[in-house]
């Protein structure tokens, strides 16, 4: 393989594909990237069994080839080269040389037919969401992915796939969060399917929040990919039955309050500072006339602070983990934001004041009668 590209270049697919790479594998190889030129396309390949990446770049191949590069060595090497044309060869007995302008390396490299292939997925399934659209959409649900190995189902997002609609539902056992949106080009029939949440941050990550070119979804047996601009992500699907999300959500309220969302983060940040780590003291919430009081005591100290609100929880008083609310609160994104309650043994329901396409709802922690 000779070849020569931008060090830009180089370093923006370096950075898309290294993370991927396990720092310790089995397989010597997956510890590497895979470099396969041909035609006027570099193509760089990370792959850990569960996720790979690929992405092209333009380049002046003067002879196709493959090699496989120590990803940690490659990503460290590019981003220290200097700016210019960068020239990478490598011959039959697997020495690979890289030079840019005056820094110049030799090092060896690995078979590239000891890098496992990547599934293949069919086009024909698929649909197209704009990037920043679902970078959005992953952000506001990805907190909410359970990280416990005990119920695998729950580590990922659902999607569910309508005629013109996508639904991204995450839960974890003590919240949820779904976010839907209206899609105009699908080739997939109504349906649903789960990927992992450590793919999804690989998603979130590749894609801008600013771009509105779609991404391609598409969907295999046992795998999807996700094509974005110059990349391809692809991913195992987790196997299983999905809670019924549906039925856990309460469909009317006794007690409904609009915050003012920066003043309300505001609120909770400060009395939680009475929590320390290792700590499982809930903030109790008093939801009265007009105003919502917080309350705090743990064995540290003792904090309270109020919060101005439209609407009369007729003085109910209801606990709940500072840490999901207030990951519930940042995702949310609006000035104004609906809490919606039945009882202090019911979920907290938390929308838009006005339209919004996404809710969280966060259980309630049982407060002792000495709160």
């Amino acid at each position: 393989m000779k070849i020569r590209c931008e060090k830009k270049d180089l370093q923006t697919a370096v950075n898309n594909v290294s993370r991927i790479a396990p720092s310790k594998s089995p397989i010597p190889a997956l510890e590497g990237i895979l470099l396969a030129a041909e035609g006027a396309t570099l193509t760089l390949t990370a792959y850990d069994t569960k996720i790979g990446i690929y992405t092209d770049l333009y380049a002046d191949v003067l002879e196709k080839g493959s090699i496989v590069i120590s990803a940690r060595f490659l990503s460290d090497l590019v981003r220290r080269l200097p700016e210019g044309m960068v020239r990478i060869e490598s011959d039959d007995s697997l020495g690979v040389s890289i030079v840019c302008g005056k820094t110049e390396f030799h090092v060896m490299g690995m078979d590239a037919e000891t890098f496992p292939a990547l599934s293949e997925i069919s086009p024909l399934q698929n649909i197209a969401v704009p990037e920043n659209l679902l970078k959005s959409m992953i952000n506001q649900t990805i907190f909410s992915v359970s990280t416990s190995e005990s119920r695998p189902v729950y580590m990922g997002i659902l999607f569910e796939v309508g005629t013109d609609d996508l639904t991204m539902v995450a839960v974890d056992g003590y919240r949820l969060a779904r976010r839907s949106e209206r899609i105009e080009q699908a080739q997939m029939k109504p349906c649903s399917f789960i990927i992992p949440g450590t793919s999804m941050s690989e998603v979130e990550r590749l894609c801008s929040s600013e771009k509105k070119d779609n991404v391609t979804i598409s969907l295999g047996d046992k795998h999807a990919s996700f094509s974005i601009g110059n990349s391809v992500l692809i991913t195992r699907r987790l196997e299983g039955e999905f809670m019924n999300y549906k039925k856990s959500i309460p469909s009317s309220f006794r007690y409904q309050a609009v915050v003012e969302r920066e003043e309300l983060i505001r609120v909770i940040d400060r009395v939680s500072l009475v929590i320390k780590d290792k700590q499982s003291s809930p903030i109790k919430m008093i939801f009265e006339d007009g105003s919502m009081q917080f309350y705090c005591t743990t064995p540290f100290g003792h904090a309270e602070d109020s919060c101005l609100c439209e609407g009369d929880g007729e003085g109910m008083r209801i606990g709940f983990n500072d840490r999901y609310f207030m990951d519930a609160l940042k995702a949310a994104g609006e000035e104004k934001l609906k809490l919606s309650m039945n009882t202090s043994s019911s979920p907290i329901i938390i929308t838009a004041a006005e339209g919004g396409s996404y809710l969280y709802m966060v259980l309630p922690v049982r407060l002792r009668e000495s709160d």
